[in-house]
């Protein structure tokens, strides 16, 4: 698989096309992803949000028109798209595909698997393609998603850890912001995390 990555806007939001088996996947086009994403992809076939917050999803309904691909969204996070109370200028976006919990896609032979992990937001997803998670605002780094936005809640994030925790297999993990990581490497941490909530 190959990957590219470039942060993105005021917050340096991770946007990452993802190319695996000749197809290009556009992980979380945050603000100003546009013309990065026009310049990086040959074979563009789908848009994929891991959660709604507005620097994840700004430039989706841009590349949905410029690309016509189908632009696939967690369902507990729709409202985001339309309705952002801290950024009331975000571009409307509407998704193709509404993602339901736990959903996993074949793309003509290549798996994308959305992993429901709420508690940052209620649609919170990491999303598998191949041997590579991409978590979104879930998990970071040494670091968790934060629970005090609107919409958060501490309670599913603890069991959204706890489900974390329990995976039995390792990939490498590509955050919405900063450097990669490794399921193995964050779940050493997971128990400080649900104590501090």
């Amino acid at each position: 698989m190959i990957i590219k990555i470039q942060a993105m806007g005021p917050y340096q939001t991770n946007c990452y096309i993802a190319t695996l088996d000749g197809k290009d996947f556009i992980i979380d086009p945050g603000v100003g992803a546009t013309e990065w994403v026009l310049k990086n992809t040959s074979n563009p076939v789908a848009i994929l949000n891991t959660h709604g917050h507005f620097d994840h999803v700004w430039s989706n309904d841009e590349l949905q028109k410029k690309l016509n691909i189908p632009l696939y969204t967690p369902e507990g996070d729709i409202m985001f798209l339309t309705n952002s109370s801290w950024m009331p200028d975000l571009p409307p976006s509407s998704p193709d595909i509404q993602v339901k919990q736990n959903k996993e896609f074949d793309f003509d032979g290549t798996k994308v698997k959305f992993r429901h992990f709420p508690g940052h937001c209620p649609g919170c997803s990491t999303i598998e393609i191949g041997d590579v998670m991409f978590s979104g605002d879930f998990i970071f780094e040494k670091s968790i998603g934060r629970t005090d936005f609107p919409y958060s809640n501490p309670d599913d994030m603890k069991n959204s850890l706890k489900k974390f925790k329990k995976l039995d297999f390792d990939k490498k993990v590509y955050p919405g912001h900063g450097s990669p990581t490794t399921i193995k490497q964050e779940q050493q941490y997971i128990n400080y995390w649900i104590n501090s909530l």
